[in-house]
């Protein structure tokens, strides 16, 4: 059935960067455009700009001063408030800037950070820290006006894991808080051993083998020294291929290197469509630190990937999956053996693979983006509404 179209918005969009190669974040924003430009007059700032689609307008930001980033920050938060000050139902930001109606935050707040689980002396130490730092004053600073209540301000956050964080580093945006997850578009499945086959000649793999594999910008954050360790407890025909930005590429071949994994590691860089990454792979690992949701994770499993993850503690999305059911959840994503441990099980029982392929694609049935984008723009109404109602007092 189509759903017949509502009253059409003009709408800005703020992202740095709007790639499909930024990131988690970056796909996130870029499919909710993708998904409602049909709906409505979309408007992208960004100061990287790697898309078309049909009905997006794009905006270009200058960036005259890339570092220190703080300052690019204040420079892109002031440019777009001057940008978008008028003409717009609602103004959409992804990024840390007190302009918009509807903000979406994709990580831990900056004040959590500094300050969660710090008391007495060590927060006073940590305050002297940040009153001596221009940098912790502007992300701070931009942080505490971005999420103050005000009429027709909503804030998102990514998953309900980052709810209470985001109560407790302001209690006044709670009232305003609602939850959007990332989404994803149903590929066609199963692939077959052709489609594969013909995936890992596109990237360079070995043809036999079970191909493990990795995705994720910051290699450190989510994980990769970890899972290069617990490779090298594993069989020899088993590999990694690793997808992410490619200036960690150096430092982490000379790991796989010292742990003499040199030709079963395979780093791939950044890829501007994953999709053939997870139609050549055999299983996700995402042994990440921190992810608000990790929408890897997610993407992986509409592929019919089973998935090994770090647990709920870290990663937003495992707060949602079942053990053993749709997804492999770690204790402790840093300990290399409970890794090599899990992944060494998983490798060895085909009929445990197979339930988890099956029952990640029915967890990821249930997240495609055309009813998360339906959920983005019920927000964007709301914050219409409670403008004009404003207004009118």
């Amino acid at each position: 059935m189509t759903l017949p179209l509502p009253q059409k918005l003009r709408i800005a969009v703020f992202n740095r960067t709007f790639s499909p190669m930024g990131g988690g974040a970056e796909r996130y924003s870029i499919a909710l455009v993708e998904q409602l430009a049909a709906r409505h007059d979309m408007h992208v700032f960004a100061q990287e700009i790697d898309h078309q689609w049909p009905g997006v307008t794009y905006h270009k930001v200058s960036a005259p001063l890339r570092k220190p980033r703080w300052i690019n920050q204040l420079w892109f938060a002031t440019a777009t408030w001057w940008a978008t000050r008028r003409g717009f139902d609602v103004v959409h930001s992804h990024e840390n800037t007190w302009h918009g109606e509807v903000q979406t935050v994709h990580v831990m707040p900056v004040k959590y950070s500094l300050f969660q689980g710090r008391h007495g002396a060590r927060r006073v130490l940590r305050w002297i820290k940040v009153v001596t730092s221009p940098r912790l004053l502007a992300y701070l600073g931009l942080e505490r006006a971005r999420y103050a209540a005000r009429p027709g301000r909503q804030v998102v956050v990514a998953s309900e894991s980052l709810r209470p964080i985001m109560a407790s580093s302001y209690p006044g945006s709670a009232s305003i808080t609602s939850v959007v997850t990332p989404g994803i578009t149903m590929p066609e499945l199963p692939v077959s051993t052709a489609g594969k086959g013909e995936a890992r000649a596109r990237l360079g793999l070995p043809a036999e083998g079970t191909c493990l594999l990795f995705v994720g910008n910051d290699y450190r954050k989510k994980g990769l020294e970890a899972l290069l360790q617990a490779m090298a407890q594993l069989p020899g025909d088993n590999v990694l291929a690793v997808v992410g930005n490619p200036a960690h590429i150096t430092e982490f071949r000379a790991v796989a290197e010292k742990l003499k994994l040199g030709v079963r590691v395979f780093f791939l860089g950044a890829l501007k469509d994953v999709a053939p990454a997870y139609e050549a792979a055999d299983i996700l690992v995402h042994p990440t630190f921190e992810d608000t949701f990790a929408m890897v994770v997610l993407e992986a499993m509409a592929h019919g990937l089973p998935v090994v993850v770090s647990g709920p503690k870290y990663c937003g999305i495992s707060g949602l999956l079942r053990q053993g059911v749709n997804a492999l959840m770690l204790g402790d994503p840093k300990d290399a053996g409970e890794l090599a441990q899990v992944l060494g099980d998983l490798l060895v029982r085909p009929g445990l693979r197979q339930t988890l392929s099956e029952g990640a694609v029915a967890f990821a049935s249930n997240y495609q983006w055309r009813e998360i984008a339906l959920q983005q723009e019920s927000l964007y109404f709301s914050a219409v509404a409670a403008r004009a109602g404003s207004r009118r007092r």
